[in-house]
């Protein structure tokens, strides 16, 4: 498949945080435009933050490499560097390994939307969130732990 239609995609929204840490992201929407194209060595997913809205919590991968380019609004990329404004036209890079916690806030009163492109290595990769008590994998089915091992009550 090489023409892929944005609009008929699903959109996933929110994330699969476990309370409380959900609820900064659940003005996030994501479409899996890797998916729809058959991509299986990275992925890569059409982000849109309603204003407020967080990509994630704060994390790093062990295993996998991530870069999000800017396509429309402005963001706020933080990481253990600080705080740094980004525009259409600008993207940045997290390479596996660097222990750098990272995320993107929408702190203007306009949407963004931004390309996020990955590593799928899930049976290699540990996410670590450095702000709070959680971790997730490795293993494709891998679910949200405590960082002492110890999985989160079953959500309903």
């Amino acid at each position: 498949m090489a023409k892929i239609d944005i609009e008929s995609l699903p959109r996933r929204t929110g994330c699969g945080y476990p309370a409380p840490f959900d609820q900064p992201c659940r003005g996030r929407v994501r479409r899996g435009l890797g998916d729809a194209g058959g991509l299986t060595d990275f992925g890569v997913n059409l982000l849109e933050l309603a204003p407020g809205a967080w990509s994630s919590q704060r994390h790093w991968h062990s295993a996998e490499d991530e870069f999000v380019w800017v396509l429309e609004g402005e963001v706020t990329l933080i990481d253990d560097r600080g705080e740094h404004a980004m525009r259409a036209g600008e993207g940045a890079a997290f390479p596996k390994g660097d222990a750098n916690g990272h995320h993107f806030v929408n702190r203007s009163d306009a949407p963004v939307r931004c390309l996020e492109m990955g590593s799928r290595k899930p049976d290699e990769d540990v996410c670590d969130y450095p702000d709070i008590d959680l971790r997730v994998g490795p293993g494709h089915d891998a679910e949200y732990r405590h960082k002492d091992g110890s999985p989160y009550p079953a959500r309903r």
